[in-house]
């Protein structure tokens, strides 16, 4: 039996069709001629000054100075003490007008019940 299996896939393997495609009928004309104008290109070799007018000279920066220390440190501290400081009050206080509406103005209106507006279909 086994025999016989092996005689029927023997026989039985597909037989393969190849291709064959000569290389005249594949040339392609467009792509040999790219291909050697790409090889024959040589690009225009730079100036070596061709960099000037495009880049500026870096400069570095100044370092800081340091800050400078008073002079007669002792009395600007004495006056500093002497100051009482003033709570509660700004020394620029806005006017009406830049202000707007108060504080009390503003939370009476969004008490208001606000009327609906009925939708027409």
């Amino acid at each position: 039996m086994a025999s016989l299996i092996r005689l029927t896939v023997r026989r039985a393997t597909p037989l393969s069709r190849s291709f064959s495609v000569s290389a005249m009928g594949r040339k392609d004309l467009l792509q040999d001629l790219y291909v050697s104008q790409l090889k024959n290109y040589k690009p225009a070799p730079q100036a070596q000054d061709a960099h000037v007018g495009l880049v500026r000279n870096y400069t570095a920066p100044s370092p800081p100075q340091a800050p400078a220390l008073p002079t007669d440190l002792a009395s600007e501290l004495a006056k500093f003490d002497s100051e009482e400081p003033i709570i509660g009050q700004t020394t620029a206080t806005p006017k009406k007008e830049e202000e707007g509406e108060s504080a009390d103005a503003f939370l009476t209106f969004l008490e208001k019940d606000q009327s609906k507006e009925e939708v027409h279909h």
